[in-house]
């Protein structure tokens, strides 16, 4: 089985490049990449021409404009890069009987509540990045291929920057950090993302029935406020030498930024679980084996 992979350089594309090996033959891109072939989502042309020369089994958009402070003023691109670029995908994926996989995210909801998230509830995304992504979703909704997408929330990798390693880095010069305390969801390890995204992916070739919208998250959940306490407690007990006092829980309100931010980021994984046999652990075991991985180096 031939799979064309987006974006191998992010951390979700980094893990699965080891996870997508084992069930198949995976050509991975970035936007850098050559020898006739275009991983760079903001040339369209480029894109569809390289999955006609490729003509995979199975696309994985694992690409996308991130920066979500960025896009409220880059939109254009933003929107090249999360819908256009997806809907030529979704295109070429059907003209292929091809199976497209991409990852959404939680900011296609408002983050209303303190409910999880269900794959049926109503979308309304409070900022220009989940707008964005939830036109990508539309794009291959519409396009009538057969699709995996997967929404996922406060994704972190040992690779490449992180929540985490940020907090680890502030605690070493300052002595107070303050973190905001009313915004919840469920960090999520990269690696989680793509050994679940390989399992889904031999199920959905085989049964094109599964197909679908699906959430995808580690279990339970916490604050920013909690998961940087977590992550200080655990790089002072592993012998780090933090200059850290006190972590001081704040509001959103406290920290404004460009884009506004969803507060309840809770997904409910009940599909996922029921569908595919997928086990999703508790969000503090992927952390605590991330800093691990971080610390040990």
């Amino acid at each position: 089985m031939k799979i064309l992979l987006f974006g191998k350089n992010g951390q979700v594309g980094w893990e699965l490049q080891r996870a997508l090996s084992t069930i198949g033959e995976v050509i991975a891109l970035d936007r850098h990449s050559t020898n006739g072939l275009c991983g760079d989502l903001t040339n369209i042309q480029g894109i569809r021409e390289t999955i006609r020369k490729l003509a995979p089994r199975v696309i994985v958009n694992a690409a996308a404009y991130t920066a979500v402070d960025r896009a409220e003023s880059d939109e254009q691109v933003a929107t090249l890069v999360n819908a256009t670029a997806v809907q030529a995908m979704a295109e070429e994926a059907l003209s292929l009987d091809g199976l497209l996989v991409h990852y959404s995210t939680d900011y296609v909801f408002d983050g209303s509540g303190c409910d999880a998230w269900y794959e049926t509830d109503t979308v309304a995304p409070v900022n220009v990045y989940g707008t964005t992504k939830l036109a990508g979703e539309y794009a291959i909704l519409t396009s009538g291929c057969k699709h995996l997408i997967f929404r996922t929330s406060w994704v972190y990798g040992a690779r490449g920057n992180n929540f985490a390693k940020t907090m680890l880095k502030l605690a070493q010069t300052r002595a107070e950090l303050r973190v905001i305390a009313d915004q919840v969801g469920a960090p999520t390890g990269a690696d989680l993302i793509a050994d679940a995204t390989s399992v889904a992916i031999r199920h959905a070739c085989q049964r094109p029935e599964v197909c679908g919208i699906y959430h995808l998250a580690a279990s339970g959940s916490t604050s920013w406020y909690e998961y940087a306490k977590l992550v200080i407690d655990f790089g002072r007990d592993y012998g780090m030498d933090l200059a850290v006092q006190s972590v001081t829980p704040i509001a959103t309100s406290e920290y404004p930024t460009p884009a506004c931010r969803p507060l309840n980021s809770r997904l409910n994984t009940e599909s996922i679980c029921r569908i595919f046999p997928i086990y999703l652990p508790e969000w503090q075991s992927g952390v605590t084996r991330m800093l691990k991985e971080v610390l040990d180096k």
